[in-house]
């Protein structure tokens, strides 16, 4: 009667995956279930502010007075987190528009050994760890300097929110000067253009520093030192090219005008420049540079370039700072290299002057430079930033009819919002001269057509 039931081995393994399957159906309809999410997301941060960053500037008492006019400049007591680290106490009573000072710690027993040195290379690079004792509260980035550095803060912040303060960063750039880079290294961050560390590597580096600097008693500067402990945690540098070293001396008109598309976050060495601006001292040229600054500093020293068709007219801007008009047009790359207009940093007839940058001549006759004109004011409306710039000089030059009585050139622009999608993926705006000028040009600066090219048009 049972013959019908053959039960064997793949019959009963049969069976079981039907019943199996059986149950699992039942389940399914007994107790629905909501469906899974494709991917779980962390909630991000909140965004980096200014009181996010901590300035640790490296000073002496013999300095810090002489160069406070610097600090001044981008430093704001109620909005800024900064401490100046010095050697030895300051004679005159504190200044409350300058930060708060500290003499930094003892270190004559760390070894020195570089011939001709200063200890004080140490102390500096102390300043590190030191900045991170401190302990202080809502702290994501570790930013370094000398006292004359200036910085650019703003930008600063929104530049290093592209970064995850939880690990571990190591932003700066290196040396304009190839054999500076050379010298020293490629993968270092040179300190007096500044440099930042992440919270989380800073704590760990605060940690392992003083190891570190009995090690590397032959080296010659603070961050060659901090460098080589990062190095030994393999920590590598992150290139920012808006620090600025400035390994150059005199003339920074070349430099400052061809600006890279990142924003710009700091200029060192300013006691080895002349003047930004014909007719100003140091200080006044500054302060008046960062007028526009202050208006609008994502856009400071970002370079378009426009061109007069009908007038074979090719226009620079570097906004915020001078324009250049030049005669005929002027092919685009070649615009974006810097002129010469500075010497190398070492002194000496048999000094080479090799850059970090592609760089061209400066012409040594005044009549085949370009018309400049210097910023001359900034005015902020609701919408819109309007600055104006004032002819220089150029003695008794001969120059097109188009442009003999140009005196002033007015450049339109709207405020530059940059989020992280731009700054990772930066594209140069393009410009429109509005027609009919005779003593006054107006340049119209706005974003490019998906497909627009910054062309001579011809």
């Amino acid at each position: 009667m049972f013959k019908f039931l053959n039960f064997t081995p793949s019959r009963i393994k049969d069976l079981l995956l039907i019943f199996s399957l059986s149950i699992s159906i039942f389940l399914v309809f007994r107790h629905p279930q909501a469906p899974l999410s494709i991917a779980i997301t962390a909630p991000s941060s909140s965004p980096t502010r200014r009181h996010h960053l901590l300035f640790s500037i490296a000073c002496s008492s013999n300095s810090f007075s002489r160069r406070s006019s610097y600090i001044r400049l981008w430093y704001t007591p109620r909005a800024t987190r900064a401490v100046a680290f010095l050697d030895k106490p300051l004679s005159s009573s504190l200044d409350p528009t300058l930060p708060p000072t500290i003499v930094s710690g003892d270190t004559k027993s760390f070894p020195y050994t570089f011939p001709g040195g200063l200890r004080s290379a140490i102390r500096v690079a102390r300043v590190v760890k030191e900045a991170v004792d401190r302990n202080e509260t809502g702290i994501r980035w570790f930013v370094f300097g000398d006292d004359d550095t200036v910085f650019i803060v703003d930008n600063l912040v929104k530049v290093l929110s592209k970064y995850d303060h939880n690990k571990w960063y190591y932003v700066g750039s290196n040396s304009e000067s190839y054999e500076q880079n050379l010298k020293y290294s490629f993968d270092m961050a040179f300190g007096g253009g500044g440099f930042a560390i992440s919270y989380s590597l800073g704590k760990v580096l605060a940690r392992v520093l003083d190891s570190c600097l009995v090690r590397y008693a032959h080296l010659y500067g603070s961050d060659a030192r901090i460098w080589s402990c990062l190095a030994e945690l393999g920590a590598v540098l992150t290139h920012e090219p808006g620090f600025h070293q400035v390994d150059m001396r005199g003339n920074f008109f070349g430099l400052l005008t061809s600006h890279p598309l990142s924003p710009l976050l700091s200029l060192h060495h300013l006691d080895a420049m002349e003047p930004l601006f014909p007719n100003m001292n140091k200080t006044q040229a500054l302060e008046h540079f960062f007028k526009a600054v202050n208006v609008d500093s994502s856009r400071s020293l970002q370079q378009t370039v426009c061109y007069d068709r009908f007038n074979q007219l090719t226009v620079s801007v570097a906004w915020g700072y001078a324009i250049q008009v030049y005669e005929g047009n002027q092919l685009l790359p070649d615009l974006l290299s810097v002129q010469k207009t500075f010497s190398p940093w070492k002194r000496g007839s048999n000094v080479e002057a090799h850059f970090m940058f592609n760089a061209r001549e400066f012409p040594r006759d005044s009549c085949k430079r370009p018309l400049v004109f210097f910023l001359e004011s900034v005015v902020s409306e609701k919408k819109f930033v309007w600055s104006n710039y004032t002819r220089y000089s150029d003695g008794n030059c001969p120059r097109t009819d188009a442009i003999k009585k140009l005196k002033k050139v007015r450049v339109v622009s709207e405020k530059v919002e940059l989020d992280i999608e731009q700054m990772m993926a930066p594209r140069r705006q393009c410009c429109e001269i509005m027609p009919s000028y005779n003593e006054l040009m107006v340049i119209k600066i706005r974003k490019c057509g998906v497909d627009e090219l910054i062309s001579m048009n011809v």
